[in-house]
């Protein structure tokens, strides 16, 4: 099934001065640069710092790269928000395995396995949210931007 990503939309809640970037990818490897793309321009065009959005581009490749490859998912959403304390990374799956992703360490020869170590080491915090009542599971990351 070939899904086409829909124009990237961005919020800007007034309150909060918090902007959001949403956006979809069919699940496939080209995915993960069209993310990495996006992400980056987007928080180019929000002003963050650029030490952070080379560290959120990183984590969403690593986010995007797991959900295509290890989930049955036919399209991932992306989203991006960013205020002026921090950027929240989520990519959401649409897979139907019950299990979550989880960190698991890899051997020295390994290629891959170290994604979401990776994560940990470049976010503040990162976790793994299941809906209650659909399938997939959103894998979500914060970069702190100042010690607000």
């Amino acid at each position: 099934m070939h899904v086409s990503p829909p124009t990237p939309q961005s919020h800007q809640h007034q309150h909060s001065h918090e902007r959001e970037e949403v956006f979809l990818l069919p699940s496939r490897t080209t995915s993960v640069a069209e993310a990495r793309h996006r992400t980056r321009q987007w928080l180019d065009r929000c002003a963050v710092p650029d030490g952070i959005c080379a560290a959120a581009v990183l984590v969403v490749s690593e986010l995007v790269t797991n959900a295509v490859v290890h989930t049955d998912s036919d399209r991932i959403s992306c989203r991006v928000r960013a205020d002026t304390a921090q950027v929240r990374l989520e990519v959401r799956d649409s897979g139907s395995g019950r299990r979550g992703p989880r960190q698991r360490s890899a051997g020295p020869d390994a290629e891959t396995g170290r994604g979401l170590l990776l994560v940990g080491s470049v976010a503040d915090a990162w976790g793994v949210a299941a809906p209650e009542h659909s399938t997939g599971h959103t894998v979500w990351a914060t970069l702190r931007i100042t010690d607000a």
